[in-house]
């Protein structure tokens, strides 16, 4: 038996889903989390979260290995490859899409692992060991026809395999040997399994790897405005943000995780397993511009309905579930000890009450940029920019938590006022484009005035830069923004120095915290990659391509094999820290390879960049 390590790197993950639920599977063959039946559901495997009691489903050599992961080309079809003294494993994970049906009924089957042995001899161990609601119950288990059932806390999970299996206490386990040329499947299921063999589970990955490559080449895989180093990695976010969406909502989950810490040892531990409002704007620009418009539809679609649902918009939350609960109740599981001992482990997000007034902007700013995809606002969404945007006329003069969701008490944040800019400054666009006039003397004042207030409040003339809140000399990632939401154009003084100072202050190499000081909480945290991709498109933007080239190849090289992304990267060991996979870290990389590219003068699809059009009415001379 090869003895587990406790936790491994983040970077030694791979990652599958179904649309409707994901798993985490480890290079040594561990499936290390898994919620179940839905991503925001209790999990059935969380040794992620706790090695000794979270529970896994290992399957790999029973003898010393070498492990390598990839996926197979243009999929969410993963590979492990296992090479030890006696020959070479290969193990293929997937989750079938649910529904899908040609010939074979399987929208029972959750997770299908494959191993096949294709060089020696070599003896293998399996181990499936589920606890279910987040390791609080132990399963009872009895037989089936093809396997086991697990039943704990009202579910039910099925296992069945082509190998004989025992029970040893609440976990099932086999041993066996496999040589060259035979295989085995192993197969998480709904329910009682029937009929399964090493030869249907492979119908099912040709059907699954041609959904995927299908949708890959549903948009143009070669576009040119993603061409360099990193396209490989933007085809693969493409993937991870589908592998977030619920199919039958189209709500963008911000994580498949919860708890993984932003220091290791730390307190700064979150569920990310919801879809936020502010995550709009940008989803929408990155689904287009690689083509896919139906997610970017679909998430957009899903949003407008949430918004309905709020009786205004003071009433709005800044995120939901999945399926649209707004019960998410922050509550800690103390019997878990966290990654890497980093407690606490929680579960809900005590953020999603918390007043954020930059939403707005990113919502207006969502309808603006899909009107200019070619769809239409209807009567019902501009009478919804019409409520935004009268509230936010007034709004604006308040303090928030910011997008940073601190915890130490609401502040004037330089970001929050500058997204109010851009929810009134995109209302007036819409409504000259619509010719609806009637609000727009007012929203024009309240432009303005908002405009007045950061020039003279959020930019320090002694740190040469904007800063994080008013009055304050804390710089913030987010002022990389101004240029690109239009408000300044990137080669004013103001936003140069800004950049400068972002490089000197925040930044190592390509990797850029967001901010420096005291948010309320005690611990630190690594760099965030959402800022260093922010950094990379001001610098695109600004005319310094080849800086942003050389940052983007910085960033992706603490991605691992998997090229998987997460929320952080520890900037003196490499390590990737945070939820994983983190969707505005993918959803960052893709726009800032757009923006490289159309420094580079290469085409891509939709209209012009956000930030690159004349900013109209400036306000200002």
């Amino acid at each position: 038996m090869v003895e587990r390590r406790r936790y491994k790197p983040l970077e030694e993950y791979g990652f599958i889903g179904n649309l409707e639920t994901c798993a985490l599977v480890g290079s040594d063959g561990s499936i290390d989390w898994y919620c179940y039946p839905h991503l925001e559901s209790s999990s059935v495997f969380a040794a992620l979260l706790d090695s000794d009691k979270g529970g896994a489903f290992s399957l790999r050599p029973s003898i010393p290995f070498e492990s390598h992961q990839s996926y197979r080309q243009d999929t969410n079809v993963l590979l492990t490859t296992f090479r030890t003294s006696k020959g070479t494993l290969e193990v293929l994970d997937f989750m079938p899409l649910q529904g899908r049906d040609n010939g074979q009924r399987h929208e029972n089957i959750e997770i299908i692992r494959l191993v096949e042995c294709t060089e020696g001899a070599v003896p293998v161990d399996v181990s499936v060991q589920p606890r279910f609601d987040y390791a609080r119950a132990l399963p009872l288990i009895r037989p089936s026809s093809s396997g086991v059932i697990f039943e704990g806390a009202g579910q039910k999970m099925g296992f069945a395999a082509t190998v004989p299996v025992r029970t040893v206490g609440h976990d099932v386990q086999a041993e066996f040997t496999l040589a060259a040329g035979t295989s085995a499947a192993f197969v998480l299921s709904r329910d009682v399994l029937v009929g399964l063999s090493v030869e249907s589970c492979r119908t099912l990955q040709r059907e699954t790897e041609s959904y995927w490559r299908g949708w890959v080449h549903s948009c143009d895989r070669e576009i040119c405005a993603f061409e360099g180093p990193w396209h490989d990695a933007v085809i693969r976010s493409g993937l991870v943000l589908k592998l977030l969406t619920h199919k039958d909502t189209g709500a963008i989950a911000a994580a498949a995780t919860t708890s993984l810490p932003e220091c290791i040892g730390g307190i700064r531990n979150w569920d990310y397993r919801y879809a936020w409002v502010r995550d709009a704007s940008f989803t929408v620009q990155a689904l287009h511009n690689l083509g896919h418009v139906r997610e970017a539809q679909g998430f957009f679609r899903w949003m407008r309905s949430i918004v309905k649902q709020a009786e205004d918009p003071a009433s709005l939350h800044i995120m939901y579930g999945l399926h649209g609960g707004t019960a998410l109740t922050e509550k800690t599981l103390d019997h878990l000890e966290g990654y890497s001992e980093s407690r606490p482990v929680r579960i809900g997000n005590g953020a999603s009450t918390q007043r954020q007034l930059d939403i707005f902007g990113e919502l207006i700013l969502a309808m603006y940029d899909t009107s200019r995809y070619g769809s239409d606002i209807t009567p019902g969404e501009w009478n919804l920019v019409e409520k935004i945007a009268d509230y936010v006329s007034t709004a604006w003069k308040n303090t928030d938590a910011g997008i940073w969701e601190v915890r130490g008490g609401d502040r004037h944040f330089t970001y929050s006022k500058l997204m109010c800019w851009v929810a009134v400054d995109r209302a007036i666009r819409i409504a000259e484009r619509l010719g609806n006039h009637a609000r727009v003397t007012l929203w024009k004042s309240a432009r303005k005035d908002i405009r007045s207030a950061i020039l003279q409040n959020g930019y320090n003339e002694k740190r040469k830069s904007f800063v994080q809140s008013f009055g304050a000399d804390t710089l913030d990632a987010t002022s990389l923004l101004i240029p690109t939401m239009g408000f300044l154009p990137h080669d004013d003084p103001r936003v140069q120095s800004t950049l400068n100072a972002t490089l000197q202050d925040l930044a190592v190499g390509g990797k850029v915290y967001r901010y420096k000081g005291d948010d309320g909480l005690p611990g630190g945290e690594g760099a965030f990659m959402l800022c260093s991709f922010w950094l990379i498109t001001a610098l695109a933007l600004a005319g310094r391509a080849e800086e942003a080239k050389e940052y983007l190849v910085d960033v992706l090289k603490h991605s691992g094999p998997t090229m998987l992304l997460s929320e952080e990267i520890d900037t003196s060991t490499g390590r990737q820290l945070g939820n994983l996979p983190q969707a505005f870290s993918h959803i960052g990389l893709i726009n800032s390879a757009l923006y490289i590219g159309k420094a580079a003068g290469k085409p891509h699809t939709g209209p012009e960049l956000t930030g690159s059009e004349k900013v109209a009415d400036a306000d200002e001379p």
